[in-house]
């Protein structure tokens, strides 16, 4: 009660290793369902980040389902109070009031926070591992999040298209600036016909090993597809 678990929310994605991501801590979040209908978010909308459910996750805890049915709980007392206070005249509810209200700041300034760090790091997620997100990273995500992501990731390739003339720029890649434009890199699974940039394709088997050029390897090492071999 009164903003511990939104301080936990903080506090689970503090301890989260830069460049992880948690999974999203919530239950069940449907509109109109367990999260007490519309109006309970904390930005006035009726479920969420937008439009339908967010996704379900038995295995997970409902954090943020807690969070939010203590803050309609808070409201509620507060709207009982502030009625007798008027009717009544009591005055001594008042401090009561301003405590919850209070708190029902300060939740919301913790929900809010913890959503928005969730959506930096996704943002950072597609430029270290691409536009495809491994499955264990989109298993992490509501359904949302994934909306987003997939905005974000076309609202990204839209940008880049329209630089560098008619083929456009891969911003992502050497985000820092490399030693050598070819590298040797091992094949950790099998992948199939790869094209370089003169068109001539090689096969990536696994345990093979070549040398290729740098920006042509970085998205398949991200995603551990090959492997930066350092002599």
């Amino acid at each position: 009660m009164f903003c511990e678990k939104a301080m936990e929310l903080v506090r689970e994605l503090h301890r989260a290793p830069e460049g992880q991501l948690p999974a999203f801590n919530v239950r069940c979040c449907g509109q109109g369902g367990a999260c007490g209908g519309p109006g309970l978010w904390p930005w006035g909308g009726a479920s969420g980040l937008g439009a339908g459910p967010v996704w379900t996750r038995p295995r997970q805890e409902d954090g943020l389902r807690q969070v939010l049915e203590e803050m309609k709980a808070l409201y509620e007392q507060n709207q009982s109070d502030v009625n007798e206070a008027k009717s009544a005249g009591r005055g001594d509810l008042i401090p009561t009031i301003k405590f919850r209200h209070c708190s029902l700041l300060r939740n919301r300034r913790c929900t809010i926070a913890y959503l928005y760090d969730r959506l930096l790091r996704i943002r950072a997620l597609r430029w270290e591992y691409g536009s495809v997100l491994p499955n264990a990273l989109r298993f992490h995500m509501s359904a949302e999040e994934m909306e987003w992501f997939n905005h974000y990731k076309k609202s990204l390739a839209t940008y880049m298209r329209s630089l560098g003339g008619d083929e456009g720029l891969d911003i992502t890649q050497d985000v820092k600036p490399p030693k050598s434009l070819y590298i040797e890199v091992r094949c950790l699974k099998d992948y199939g016909e790869f094209e370089v940039e003169d068109g001539t394709s090689i096969l990536l088997k696994k345990n093979s090993q070549h040398f290729l050029p740098r920006w042509k390897c970085e998205q398949l090492i991200r995603q551990g597809v090959l492997e930066h071999v350092l002599s």
